[in-house]
């Protein structure tokens, strides 16, 4: 419980230091877009990894430098909690936006913190508004903005970290009209953070393993034809080999 309460209460102090983030920002972006947007891109990084300090959450990060530096990527993973985002956008080396559910426009302060960072708002219900997100998302990446997207549309729940929902196939077309690099992304024990004893926020060891890159144009058709099961498959594997690693360390200490 005190754990909720102090990440309650930094998000809303950051909150209202943020009415003078945007202020400040909304000037320097008059000069300097990009300035702007990486000051912006800080600012949350530096507030999701408080939020992760107050929740005792402990990240061991893998594969980081499968991540390119110098390009925008298409970011894929397995989705079964909330702290994937924010413990995988505090480690986003670049600006990077996120695909949410359009439920998120109803909250007005951070709809706009949202927005301001690039991130895009899928309408499951329409299929034009969504083809319309794809299509700003390709214009991003084209611009340098790298994108993220957890291919289930939701968050699953199954007992097992690595039941997934299928991967939809219409989320990787991003990477395939640009041609960037898509990297999978396999996150171990999040939902043990907060959505297995809500409203209470626990103390965890979680893992983010990023993979190698994976480049459409490299993938014969039949791979292409079904990307999001291909992708899946690589971060199924990604999971079951972090899986069984543990294990065998805890074998090890027993």
């Amino acid at each position: 419980m005190i754990r909720t309460i102090l990440i309650a209460c930094f998000l809303l102090l950051f909150f209202i230091a943020g009415v003078f983030i945007w202020g400040i920002t909304s000037i320097i972006g008059r000069f300097d877009k990009y300035k702007q947007d990486m000051i912006c891109l800080r600012a949350v990084q530096f507030a999701f990894k408080t939020v992760l300090f107050l929740s005792g959450v402990k990240v061991d990060v893998h594969g980081e430098e499968h991540v390119p530096k110098d390009e925008a990527v298409l970011y894929i993973g397995n989705h079964r909690s909330y702290f994937d985002i924010v413990i995988t956008y505090a480690r986003c080396p670049r600006l990077t936006g996120y695909v949410a559910k359009d439920s998120m426009l109803k909250i007005p302060f951070l709809r706009i913190w949202m927005k301001r960072l690039h991130c895009l708002f899928l309408d499951r219900t329409d299929i034009k508004a969504g083809l319309k997100m794809v299509l700003t998302g390709i214009d991003q990446i084209k611009n340098g903005i790298s994108m993220c997207i957890f291919p289930e549309g939701t968050r699953a729940d199954g007992e097992n970290e690595t039941d997934m929902l299928p991967f939809k196939e219409g989320s990787l077309k991003m990477a395939e009209k640009t041609g960037c690099p898509i990297i999978p992304m396999a996150i171990v024990n999040t939902a043990d953070i907060f959505e297995k004893h809500v409203p209470f926020v626990r103390k965890t060891h979680v893992v983010l393993t990023y993979g190698e890159p994976v480049y459409v144009k490299n993938l014969d058709k039949e791979q292409r034809k079904h990307l999001g099961s291909y992708t899946q498959g690589i971060i199924r594997n990604m999971l079951e080999n972090e899986l069984k690693m543990q294990e065998q360390i805890s074998q090890q200490a027993g």
